[in-house]
């Protein structure tokens, strides 16, 4: 699982905006290797892409399993808490494979730790940004009234354990 450092800051203020049509990896400058539209019918297509991708890109084995499993964690939370559909790009930069899921929904309300506590064993929710955070290298979450978006990554250089 990832055993990496962890960035989890929560940054309040507007991340994807309703008439906003593209992701923030366009400033970065850096090849795309998919972004997409996407809602709940897409997400099992959606999933297989960012698998295929990400292993183009050099995840393998477990690293790209976890990855993925993050990845439709923040596809399938876009759908049920920000709005109903978003928007997902995936890239390569510095070594790793990264992801960044945004939606328009109304942003999460309660505070969110540095570093979240895993949710009780019994806790049929909450489960989502937990792994998202778990199974990947870096976390990042931007939340504000205008939507949310999470950034992850998973470095492709590290060895199959």
């Amino acid at each position: 699982m990832g055993g990496g450092s962890h960035i989890s800051p929560v940054r309040r203020g507007p991340a994807l905006q309703e008439d906003q049509t593209s992701p923030t990896v366009e400033v970065i400058g850096t090849e795309v290797l998919l972004t997409e539209t996407f809602d709940h019918s897409s997400i099992t297509v959606l999933r297989h892409a960012i698998a295929s991708c990400a292993r183009g890109a050099g995840l393998v084995g477990d690293r790209l399993d976890d990855f993925v499993v993050a990845v439709n964690e923040l596809l399938s939370n876009a759908v049920r808490h920000g709005g109903g559909r978003g928007r997902v790009a995936l890239w390569r930069q510095e070594g790793s494979v990264v992801c960044e899921v945004s939606d328009a929904g109304a942003g999460i309300a309660d505070p969110r730790p540095a570093r979240a506590a895993r949710p009780a064993i019994d806790q049929p929710g909450g489960w989502g940004l937990w792994l998202a955070e778990e199974l990947t290298d870096s976390f990042e979450l931007t939340t504000g009234s205008g939507g949310t978006t999470v950034r992850v990554s998973s470095a492709v250089s590290l060895r199959e354990s």
